[in-house]
């Protein structure tokens, strides 16, 4: 059975909600129902915007699925400023990054910490999307398998085959992401197999056969078609373009530039 391409678009710290509403009605009014069948599509607001978009997409019934760009790994405690995963899931969140490059470079997230996360996001019904990746000085100095292999074997510690099968792992080359560099296809792919490669030897066949794997890194309308013919790549993770209507449509929409 194919896997369902899944495009992701991760807001990051973007648009006040009003902002935000507008966003995905004009998504919704580019994106028609061959590509909602074609191609899953999550958007990623900032923690203030979930409940609006929620309220929309349900009042309208949009078939895009709400996401969360992060969460604690704790239910519940004296988090100052934190949201959990049992928040996200009492607002139909389905689908929640843990590990984006943004948190484990620049705020310390470790490891162990994103792992923690994966299970706390699955505890509550939701999905992990689990993202990892390599900076410029590791690519250069020939680290990227190193580094990528690491990262998910810590990543999937605890989780078992079946509930692996379900994730979402995304490979964000760091040094791609908001530069306007783009791995080439032939890259991303050496990469996104390894991936594949790495959870059947941690995970089994099954899971390895069934996860879906996401590119991330200045993704872009006219550089999305190439990255998914390849064959170990099943979808992307947005960043700035997902803030743009009419890139978003085009990119969930890449299948027609064949």
């Amino acid at each position: 059975m194919a896997r369902m391409p899944i495009i992701s678009g991760n807001w990051k710290m973007n648009l006040n909600h009003f902002e935000a509403i507008q966003l995905v009605q004009k998504m919704n009014y580019l994106i028609d129902n061959d590509d909602y069948e074609n191609v899953e599509i999550t958007i990623h607001p900032s923690f203030t915007n979930i409940r609006s978009i929620q309220t929309l997409l349900d009042a309208d019934g949009i078939a895009i699925n709400l996401g969360a760009q992060n969460c604690h790994w704790d239910d519940s405690g004296a988090w100052t400023g934190e949201v959990s995963a049992a928040m996200l899931g009492k607002l139909q969140v389905k689908y929640v990054i843990a590990g984006h490059s943004e948190r484990r470079e620049l705020l310390g997230e470790t490891d162990e910490q994103v792992n923690d996360k994966v299970k706390a996001i699955f505890k509550h019904g939701m999905k992990p999307i689990l993202a990892f990746g390599e900076t410029q000085e590791e690519r250069d100095q020939e680290q990227t398998e190193a580094k990528i292999v690491r990262q998910l074997e810590s990543g999937l510690t605890g989780v078992g085959g079946p509930k692996v099968a379900e994730m979402v792992l995304a490979y964000e080359p760091i040094w791609a992401i908001g530069t306007g560099l783009t791995a080439t296809p032939a890259d991303a792919q050496d990469v996104c197999k390894l991936v594949r490669d790495t959870v059947q030897r941690l995970k089994g066949k099954e899971a390895a056969k069934a996860v879906r794997i996401q590119y991330g890194g200045s993704v872009k309308p006219t550089t999305i078609f190439e990255l998914m013919r390849q064959p170990d790549i099943d979808g992307a993770l947005v960043g700035g373009a997902s803030l743009n209507a009419e890139d978003f449509a085009r990119i969930c929409q890449y299948r027609l530039q064949g």
